[in-house]
């Protein structure tokens, strides 16, 4: 059993004010800064996986998870994989007992997370309560007040312990989480019984009390819902997808599946991915999947994807294989370059987007499934956007761009603010390829990062690609100087005769009269990996670029 959850003064001596509502965003593969709750805060995850550790101890972070911290309590979220989302609601509670003075101690000591269901309602409440109406009048301030005094509510009546008899979410709360956490595992109820601590014929009506549903119902919706994410959003076959939601075989899944929903798993996936009308990059206007399950992305920016959470089933190894996100691809379909219509209408795709806009790859194309041109040379922002509002996913772009503008910004003041860099310093990137070719790089690769608001500026000679739009521009050696930063990044090729030729530059007097290099100034980085501008690349940049430029660090 838990540990006693009591406050020390009672609760209905207390006062509770809303003091802060958001939704974070935390990027694949990051870590945030350590925190401190100023005041009492709510973690409320909605989607991803990682880990929350709190005064050094570590707990799961995941979906429909509630987590309580009163002030005082450090904490920091960890994300390896997934994007994360959590709303944060942090509020004050005065104790009225001997006058109204704050009270900082903890709501239900012994417990940081807490347990309701459906948790539905609480992502609801919490979304109601982060809404941003134009209308900022004190009626409307008043009514966000009661919103979250409801959402309080309903968190209290399933945690706060009554004095008769421990309460539901204490004699279930372990079930519950180990069900969530092992649905694909066979589970019955007496080992939940045991469990939880209580007599078998005890535990289905306390079960009951507190999620409305018995226990093996409550599983099997579990494994429902788990089914129709991945009927969704992956490419498995539908054996894969009954093994993955805990089922013993796929005819036993489909006869459950049809007996909660009404249809196959095959006609719901169909209902649900409806169609949507689309115009792509070059002007063709195509209906799409509402919901495509089955991409097939052929381009340089694989990154821009995967931060939505969207994984192609098929792309160009040669832009992931030496990638910062390559092991998030270890299955992805190679389809060539030039793109292979055969390997490509092999993977039976409901989606392909290619980042091209020669009308005769597109016709050739365009005859296996619906088919998008993308620029993948626009800013970020401009094709996270896009790919948004193709793949349904809005909300987690227009997220995941507040949070990387948030945190770019932050990295650049460092860096100015610390004097590692001083206001109007250039900067170059530069690469060989095509042998002893030199090229400075334009809209795309590295230089988007370098040339971000706040960030570095463009030598004259670079300005004028970027207003040309430009990806990259062949610099005439003898030019080199106008070219060159006060910060020069020499990407380093893998095609033999380019290093070649790049070694042979760095030796040479024109390399070594310049002005960065003398002053400890040029960085050598692996074209293969850091000359992207995708999403991913530009999140692990913020992390590098500080390395490199010998300054503080940043949070990823």
């Amino acid at each position: 059993m838990l540990p006693s959850s009591t406050p020390t003064v009672p609760l209905h001596t207390l006062l509770f004010q809303l003091t802060g509502a958001g939704l974070s965003v935390q990027p694949a593969m990051s870590c945030t800064e350590p925190q401190t709750a100023q005041s009492h805060l709510l973690l409320i995850c909605t989607g991803g996986t990682g880990q929350l550790i709190i005064h050094n101890e570590t707990v799961a972070l995941s979906a429909d998870r509630c987590f309580l911290l009163s002030p005082g309590t450090a904490f920091t979220a960890d994300n390896p994989e997934t994007t994360l989302y959590y709303y944060q609601i942090s509020f004050n509670v005065y104790q009225t007992a001997r006058g109204p003075e704050p009270y900082l101690q903890e709501l239900l000591p012994g417990r940081q997370e807490l347990l309701v269901h459906p948790f539905t309602r609480v992502i609801r409440l919490a979304e109601e309560l982060t809404a941003s109406p134009a209308e900022r009048s004190e009626v409307r301030l008043y009514k966000q007040q009661l919103k979250f005094q409801e959402l309080l509510l309903l968190l209290l009546e399933h945690n706060y312990p009554s004095d008769e008899a421990p309460s539901p979410a204490e004699s279930v709360e372990g079930t519950l989480t180990y069900m969530q956490e092992h649905y694909m595992e066979s589970i019955t109820v007496k080992q939940l019984a045991e469990q939880a601590g209580v007599s078998l014929w005890q535990f289905t009506p306390l079960f009951q009390k507190l999620t409305g549903r018995k226990p093996l119902d409550y599983l099997t919706e579990l494994r429902i819902s788990r089914s129709k994410q991945l009927l969704l959003e992956s490419a498995e076959p539908l054996r894969e997808i009954a093994r993955l939601s805990g089922f013993s075989d796929e005819y036993y899944f489909s006869r459950r599946f049809r007996q909660k929903t009404g249809v196959t798993p095959g006609h719901y996936a169909q209902l649900q991915r409806g169609k949507v009308t689309v115009r792509d990059w070059t002007g063709h206007t195509v209906s799409i999947p509402e919901r495509p399950r089955r991409i097939v992305y052929h381009g340089e920016t694989i990154g821009d994807l995967l931060a939505l959470g969207v994984k192609p089933v098929g792309g160009d190894e040669e832009f992931a294989r030496n990638s910062v996100y390559k092991h998030r691809l270890k299955r992805l379909a190679n389809v060539g370059f030039p793109l292979n219509p055969q390997l490509t209408a092999s993977l039976h795709p409901d989606l392909i987007i290619i980042a091209n806009p020669d009308e005769k790859v597109y016709k050739r194309v365009a005859g296996i499934a619906p088919a998008l041109t993308f620029d993948s040379f626009a800013p970020l922002e401009h094709r996270m956007r896009t790919l948004g509002s193709w793949l349904g996913k809005q909300r987690e772009a227009e997220a995941w761009l507040a949070g990387f503008a948030a945190r770019n910004a932050a990295m650049w003041q460092r860096l100015y603010g610390s004097g590692v860099l001083t206001p109007g310093e250039t900067a170059s990137a530069l690469f060989f390829d095509h042998g002893n070719h030199l090229f400075a790089m334009g809209l795309s690769g590295l230089s988007s990062a370098l040339y971000a608001p706040g960030g570095l500026v463009p030598t004259a000679e670079i300005q004028a690609a970027l207003d040309a739009e430009l990806g990259f521009a062949e610099v005439d050696p003898q030019r080199l100087p106008a070219y060159a930063g006060d910060r020069i990044f020499m990407l380093i090729p893998e095609r033999e005769d380019s290093r070649a030729a790049m070694e042979a530059l760095l030796q040479s007097p024109a390399w070594l009269s310049l002005p960065a290099v003398q002053q400890g100034h040029a960085y050598l980085l692996d074209n293969s990996k850091w000359n992207f501008s995708d999403a991913l690349t530009r999140e692990r940049l913020l992390t590098l670029l500080p390395k490199v430029l010998g300054g503080p660090g940043t949070a990823q």
